[in-house]
């Protein structure tokens, strides 16, 4: 099953990479990685595999949570008007080398962390439950607990751009008051609640390598990172850095 999710990451991120050349927008990869979790919950369903009810239960807590982030990048692609900043900035660094560099770069290096980030959903798909299902029910409450607030995160921050008298201005309320980053920080704890809600099927421990990669890149890599370096130079921005929280949440210090 390793293998065949690798070949199956491999020929989806490349059609993808197509697609993005002739778009002239690496942008396009963020919709595919969503939806590049759900191909590989449900292949195993077409490769006719003996798969069991807390399969896909896991199936249907990946198809929420992918369908519900390309959805939601899919809605921002459109109403945006050029590249997103990352993906121009690695363009013009890259010159006439952009088209190699972007499949090798953008491309496989996220499908190469897609597969690792799937161990969830491959090892359960290829073993059986042979644990204790009493890792399902925390599993899947601490997964939507996750998913609730990476949803409500990004519903606050989209209404916040729509509106044109926020135009460079920093969100600065709601969820994003106790963290800068509430959206990832739901979204690590979804992918914690998956890893534990596996626990049960055999050789499932392994799978934790597909949480803590995915805390690394959100926290040290392609997520908090990139994203704050871009209002690095932003007074009202490291203000409002000085005084919360950048990923778990918590309360506020007061205003100076």
């Amino acid at each position: 099953m390793l293998l065949s999710a690798a070949i199956l990451v491999w020929v989806y991120m490349s059609a993808w990479f197509i697609v993005a050349v002739w778009q002239r927008d690496n942008g396009l990869v963020d919709i595919a990685w969503g939806l590049g979790f759900l191909a590989l919950a449900v292949w195993p369903v077409f490769a006719g595999m003996p798969l069991g009810l807390p399969y896909f239960i896991l199936a249907g807590m990946i198809a929420l949570w992918a369908l519900r982030l390309s959805g939601y990048l899919w809605l921002r692609y459109r109403r945006r008007e050029a590249e997103d900043f990352r993906y121009r900035q690695w363009r013009q660094q890259w010159g006439r080398h952009w088209v190699w560099r972007s499949y090798l770069q953008v491309f496989l290096l996220q499908g190469l962390f897609m597969w690792v980030i799937a161990l969830p959903i491959t090892l359960s798909a290829s073993h059986q439950t042979t644990g204790s299902p009493i890792w399902h029910l925390p599993g899947l409450l601490i997964f939507a607990a996750g998913w609730l607030w990476e949803t409500i995160g990004d519903a606050q921050l989209s209404r916040f751009k729509r509106d044109p008298r926020n135009k460079g201005k920093i969100m600065t309320t709601g969820l994003w008051r106790y963290s800068r980053h509430p959206n990832y920080f739901g979204e690590c704890v979804a992918w914690w609640g998956i890893f534990m809600y596996t626990l049960p099927f055999e050789h499932s421990i392994w799978a934790v390598i597909s949480p803590l990669t995915l805390t690394w890149l959100l926290l040290r890599v392609s997520g908090i990172p990139m994203l704050e370096e871009k209002y690095r130079d932003n007074p009202e921005f490291q203000e409002y850095a000085r005084r919360t929280n950048a990923f778990v949440p918590g309360v506020p210090e007061p205003t100076r």
